[in-house]
């Protein structure tokens, strides 16, 4: 019998993925995770929604990680919250980083997400990133908590969580607010940048988006959208300083980059760096 899963999309708005086999289904200290076989593949569920699939999985995780890190001055050192697939730090590590500082609460989901996705951390991979052997090093702990104790400063600050709700009880919440992007920047480098995933940019169900949009232009001389074109997610790139021409810049970073993403070319930072005008109307949002 074919399993389902009924994801929530927004008010009195659902999705139902049939699983045609469930080869997990488990609760860990933080979440409800299911893994399984969708009609997108092998794909990941926690607590009830979709967080990646076999078929988009490198199509978001590029839309997450390239544009931010096109936009830094230098791709030496990076940190990545949440992500439990290991996809954004591999792709850290293509762009050319020496070191990548994983940091997840779960520590349970990251190993069941190696031991049986067919992407991100192998199992051998992970293992090595937990004893520190290589340039990813795993961190299990509270990324609010890291960022209070670490010393070491980054080029490039990825913010990578299940998307931002109205539960007063989901402990990421408050790794979107306004202070824990003030926290971010300030573990960053000259010319670094903090991105992260900021919702969808659907009309009916861009109240996430909407906030992160106000909160990134508070925080941040420079903000760059990206909205994938290739799914439906939005992410928000944001330098402390001010540039004149960020995207330009981009571009021609991507002429010279040290691996060449699959999902975008320079035609696709063009046009995916555009928001959409509902954002770009807010008042007290960057122009």
């Amino acid at each position: 019998m074919t399993a389902r899963i009924v994801e929530p999309m927004g008010e009195g708005l659902t999705r139902v993925w049939d699983l045609s086999e469930v080869v997990l289904d488990t609760r860990t200290d933080f979440q409800h995770v299911v893994i399984g076989h969708t009609a997108q593949g092998l794909s990941l569920f926690c607590d009830d929604e979709r967080q990646s699939t076999e078929a988009s999985q490198l199509v978001y995780h590029e839309a997450l990680m390239v544009p931010p890190m096109l936009l830094a001055d230098a791709v030496r050192r990076v940190l990545v919250i949440g992500s439990s697939e290991g996809v954004a730090s591999q792709l850290a590590v293509a762009f050319g980083a020496e070191l990548v500082d994983h940091v997840d609460i779960d520590a349970e989901t990251v190993r069941l997400c190696a031991r049986y996705l067919p992407y991100g951390y192998t199992p051998e991979e992970l293992a090595d990133a937990e004893a520190g052997r290589g340039p990813v090093r795993m961190h299990y702990t509270d990324g609010w908590e890291f960022l209070a104790t670490t010393g070491t400063r980054y080029d490039v600050v990825v913010i990578d969580l299940p998307d931002e709700n109205f539960d007063p009880d989901a402990q990421h919440n408050r790794l979107y607010g306004g202070e824990f992007l003030r926290r971010c920047s300030e573990v960053l480098t000259q010319g670094g940048v903090v991105c992260a995933q900021a919702g969808c940019p659907t009309v009916w169900r861009n109240d996430t988006l909407l906030a992160a949009w106000e909160r990134f232009g508070a925080a941040f001389g420079t903000v760059v959208y990206f909205g994938s074109d290739e799914h439906e997610w939005a992410f928000l790139s944001g330098r402390p300083d001010v540039l004149d021409a960020p995207v330009d810049s981009m571009i021609s970073r991507l002429a010279g980059a040290s691996h060449r993403p699959d999902s975008i070319d320079a035609d696709t930072l063009r046009g995916c760096t555009v928001p959409p005008r509902s954002v770009r109307i807010r008042a007290s949002g960057p122009r």
